[in-house]
Formats: structure tokens, sequence, C-alpha cells
């Protein structure tokens, strides 16, 4: 007898497609853990056995991790987010600061001769999010206030294709910081993005890509 594909309950897909959304939309951040599978259930007004359905499907797609006796936690923002988080997980650092180097740098070098007004009001923003975080002393928020502003700068080259690259590589990428930072930020450890927004501000692409890549290799020298 030939095999079949199997089909999944519309219900289920409709109830994966409601999860996924809570995360890809920011609801639910990385390192969110989820409602727990009752109040999922009382949530939708589905079957409990429909919500663990879903909840092992974003999991084995990489979204979602499930931790017995702590909850589910979103581990990435995409299905490829998820598989680039597995796959570079036990990456060599200093490929991954190579790596980041590499796309960061050709990002500012196009976002300093693309940007808009509306682009560097948004860097303006984050830029001050991740100095009051670092000012505040809490590691955590500054690793996300910092991870947001890179992208920022990423998406202020208007290359979509690099966008969505680095965008999926975003989980990932802050791991790593979080490592480099880790749980208690050192004034000595401070390392000053000013430089960056103004050239890109300054339409000096040299510079900006000169400042993008030193930051990521700054980080790599720490951990090696």
């Amino acid at each position: 007898m030939a095999l079949t594909s199997p089909r999944r309950s519309a219900l289920a897909d409709q109830v994966i497609a409601q999860l996924r959304n809570q995360i890809t939309s920011g609801e639910w951040p990385v390192g969110t853990r989820i409602p727990t599978e009752p109040a999922l259930v009382e949530q939708l007004g589905v079957a409990r056995n429909t919500v663990r359905e879903a909840v092992r499907a974003l999991a084995h797609n990489g979204l979602l991790d499930i931790r017995q006796g702590s909850g589910t936690y979103v581990v990435a923002t995409s299905e490829l987010a998820g598989v680039m988080h597995r796959r570079f997980a036990d990456a060599d650092p200093r490929h991954i600061a190579e790596l980041r180097s590499t796309l960061e740098s050709s990002a500012a070098r196009l976002a300093a001769l693309r940007r808009t007004e509306r682009d560097l009001r948004q860097l303006d923003t984050l830029m001050a999010r991740r100095e009051e975080t670092w000012a505040a002393g809490d590691a955590e928020a500054f690793v996300a206030a910092d991870a947001t502003l890179h992208l920022a700068v990423v998406a202020a080259s208007h290359n979509d294709v690099l966008t969505e690259l680095y965008a999926d590589l975003n989980d990932l990428l802050r791991d790593y910081l979080r490592d480099d930072v880790g749980s208690e930020l050192r004034p000595e450890e401070h390392m000053d993005h000013a430089r960056l927004v103004e050239a890109i501000r300054a339409g000096d692409a040299e510079t900006a890509a000169a400042e993008a890549a030193s930051h990521a290799l700054n980080c790599l020298r720490d951990r090696v």
C-alpha cells in the first residue's frame, strides 16, 4: 500500500496560526514563557489535545522550547530563525562575530546612502533607549535594546533580503550578545554607538561601515 501524507485537522492549523502570530507580531517576544496549556485551552476554546499538538508543532519548527517543569518559551521569531538558532547555536564564536561584522558593515554602508528622515528618528529613539537601559543597569533590557538598534540599522539599508536574513539571525546573535554582556553591566565595557548613528546621518558610508564592523569584532575580542 502506498504511503499518503496525513492531514492535520483544520482546527489545529488555525491554533498553530494563532500562536505563530503571537510570536511573529512580537506579542510574545523571544524569551517569553507562553501561557500554560490550561490557559490556552480556555482562551482558544479548543480541546487540550489540539493545543498540545499546536505547541509541539511550533516546538518542532524551532519557535518554541518545551522545558519540563518550567514551561514553554519562545526561542525564535520564525521557522527559519528557529532553524538558524539550532544549526549555529554551537558554532565557533569567531565565525559568528565575523558573520555579524560582515552583514552589519554592509548594511551600515547602505544605510548611510539610503536612510530616510524616518529611519533617523527611529535610530535616535532606539539609541536613547539603549543608553537608558545601560544607565539603569538592566542587562537583559540592554541586550534587547542593543539588538533592536542593530536591526534598525540594517533595516535602514532598505535592502529587504539583507534585512530579512539579519532578522532571522537576530535571535542567535542576541544569545551571543547576552553571553558577552553577562549578568552585570560594567562601565569599562560600554561601546559607544553614537559615531555609527552620526555617520549614517551624515551619509558617511565608509565611517558607518567601519564603526558597524568594529562593534562585532570588539565583542569577539572580549569572548576569545
